[in-house]
């Protein structure tokens, strides 16, 4: 099955963990915006939620449904396109830190 890279309902949007991007609702806390999000399982019998990828253990972003407008799946990456770029051939003193001044 092909998935979509359209933004969809958020209640199409995948619970099993991977990343998807979603569009935030502005609110009076800011514009409207676009995050990298999960769904993570609640801990210990609370409910599951979605999460910030920039969470962290103690510090986490969940959001509320209503905050969440739509969704659609991380774009896939051109293998093909990517390259490793050359290595530094210069002068290490002189160009790459600077003058020194």
């Amino acid at each position: 099955m092909k998935v979509s890279n359209r933004w969809q309902h958020m209640s199409t949007a995948p619970k099993t963990g991977d990343r998807i991007l979603a569009t935030i609702r502005p609110s009076e806390q800011g514009a409207g915006a676009v995050d990298l999000i999960y769904w993570a399982n609640g801990d210990h019998g609370s409910e599951g939620g979605w999460r910030s990828s920039d969470s962290t253990p103690g510090m986490v972003i969940q959001y509320a449904e209503p905050e969440l407008k739509c969704w659609m799946p991380m774009p896939e990456a051109d293998i093909d396109s990517l390259t490793m770029p050359e290595a530094w051939d210069g002068d290490d003193d002189g160009e790459l830190n600077g003058s020194g001044i």
